[in-house]
C-alpha cells in the first residue's frame, strides 16, 4: 500500500473514520474540512483506488442527483501496537478504527538483554501479523511503547530505571531491520494518553497517572500530547525519603511503590494524589486518569486519595474547580492500544 502522505489526505481520513460505518457525503466532507468539492472528488478516487475508502449505498435523493456517502474500509490496513513492561509484553493488531482484532501477552524480562527482548518483540508481532487472512493488507507497522525516559524522535532510550543496558540503544532501528515494516518509538504514559486523547472523554488538557512496577505520566495539554515532559515518577516529594533507582533519595515513584510494599495502598494513593494535585497546580489540568496494575487492583482507594489531595489543594488556593478523577476500565492493553496510535494517529491528521 502506498504510504499515505498530505494534509488533505489525512484531513479526509480523519472526518471518514468519525463519521463511522455509515460513512458520510462528499458535500458534507467539503463543508467540514474547507476542500473545493473537485479536491474532495480526487482525493476520494485515489484512496477508492487504494481500497482505504468505499462508496456506501446511496441515500434517498432530495431533489437532484441521489448522494453516494465515503466511508473508511477499516480492515484495508492494520497496525500492530506493542507495550514492553518491566515484566511483560502486551501486543494488540488493530485496524483503522484503532479497533483490537488479536491479541497477545507474554512474559518479559526488560533487564534480560537487548538480544533476548528483541527476539520477543519480533517474534510476537509476527504471531499477530499472522493472523490476518492471506488476502488482507499487510500492516504498516508497528508502533512500541515502553518506560521513559526516550528521545522519541530517535527512537532511542535513555536510562531507564534499573535497567541502564538499554541507555542509548538504537531500538527503533533494530525493531525496523527485524520486521522489515516502518517503527515509532514512544514513552509508554505518552501512548496511553494519546490513545486517551483522541477517544475524547477527558477534555484538553489531562494526566494519565500510571502505576505498575513503576509510576509514570503521560500529558494532553490543550489537545495535544506533551511528548518528553521529563519524568513525573522523579520529582523528589520527601527530602529523607527511600532511596529510588534513579540515584535520588524520596522520589514519588519510591516513595509510592515503598507504601506499597509494605501493604499501605491508601498512603501509595495518597503520595499518588499528591503528584496529580501538583500537576494540577502547575499545569492546569482539568482531568486525571489512572490506570496500571496497582491501580487496577483497588481502583476505589486511588480513586478516593487522589480526590482528596486534589480537593485539599483546591481548598488551600481558593480554586473552585472540580478536577474529575476516573480510572480506565480493562487498562491491561491501554498502553499497547495507544501504543498502535503512535502510528495510526498521524494518517488521520492527529499527531498527538
Amino acid at each position: 500500500m502506498p504510504v499515505l502522505r498530505g494534509h488533505n489526505t489525512a484531513l479526509l481520513l480523519g472526518l471518514l473514520r468519525t463519521a463511522g460505518p455509515d460513512g458520510t457525503g462528499r458535500r458534507e466532507l467539503a463543508a467540514a474540512s474547507g476542500l473545493t468539492p473537485q479536491a474532495i472528488s480526487k482525493i476520494a478516487a485515489r484512496l477508492r483506488t487504494e481500497g482505504l475508502v468505499a462508496e456506501t449505498a446511496r441515500r434517498p435523493s432530495t431533489g437532484g442527483k441521489p448522494a453516494t456517502p465515503l466511508r473508511l474500509v477499516p480492515g484495508a490496513a492494520h497496525a500492530v501496537g506493542v507495550h514492553m513492561e518491566r515484566d511483560g509484553l502486551t501486543a494488540v493488531l488493530v485496524d483503522l478504527y484503532g479497533t483490537v482484532v488479536a491479541e497477545r501477552r507474554t512474559p518479559l524480562d526488560l533487564g534480560a538483554g537487548t538480544e533476548a527482548v528483541l527476539d520477543a518483540v519480533t517474534d510476537t508481532v509476527n504471531a499477530l501479523r499472522a493472523r490476518l487472512a492471506p488476502a488482507a493488507a499487510a500492516p504498516l507497522g508497528a508502533g512500541v511503547a515502553l518506560p521513559g525516559p526516550l528521545d522519541h524522535r530517535t527512537g532511542v532510550p535513555r536510562r531507564i530505571t534499573g535497567f541502564p543496558e538499554w541507555d542509548g540503544f538504537p531500538l527503533r532501528t533494530a525493531l525496523r531491520r527485524r520486521l522489515g515494516t516502518p517503527v515509532v518509538v514512544g514513552k509508554d504514559t505518552d501512548a496511553a494518553a494519546l490513545g486517551l486523547a483522541l477517544a475524547g472523554a477527558d477534555g484538553a488538557s489531562f494526566a494519565y497517572l500510571h502505576l505498575g512496577t513503576g509510576l509514570g505520566a503521560g500529558l494532553v495539554l490543550d489537545g495535544r500530547v506533551l511528548r518528553g515532559a521529563g519524568e513525573f515518577g522523579h520529582q523528589v516529594v520527601q527530602l529523607d525519603g527511600p532511596p529510588c533507582g534513579c540515584g535520588d533519595r524520596g522520589c514519588l515513584e519510591a516513595v509510592c511503590l515503598a507504601a506499597l510494599a509494605r501493604g499501605d495502598t491508601a498512603g501509595a494513593a495518597r503520595v499518588l494524589g499528591t503528584g496529580a494535585a501538583n500537576l494540577a497546580g502547575l499545569l492546569g489540568v482539568r482531568a486525571v486518569v489512572l490506570g496500571g496494575r496497582a491501580v487496577r487492583d483497588a481502583p476505589g482507594v486511588y480513586v478516593r486519595g487522589v480526590r482528596e489531595a486534589l480537593g485539599a489543594r483546591a481548598a488551600r488556593t481558593g480554586d473552585p474547580d472540580d478536577v474529575p478523577v476516573r480510572t480506565v476500565p480493562g487498562g491491561d492493553r491501554l498502553v499497547a492500544e495507544g501504543a498502535a496510535q503512535l502510528l495510526l494517529a498521524p494518517l488521520f491528521g492527529r499527531g498527538g
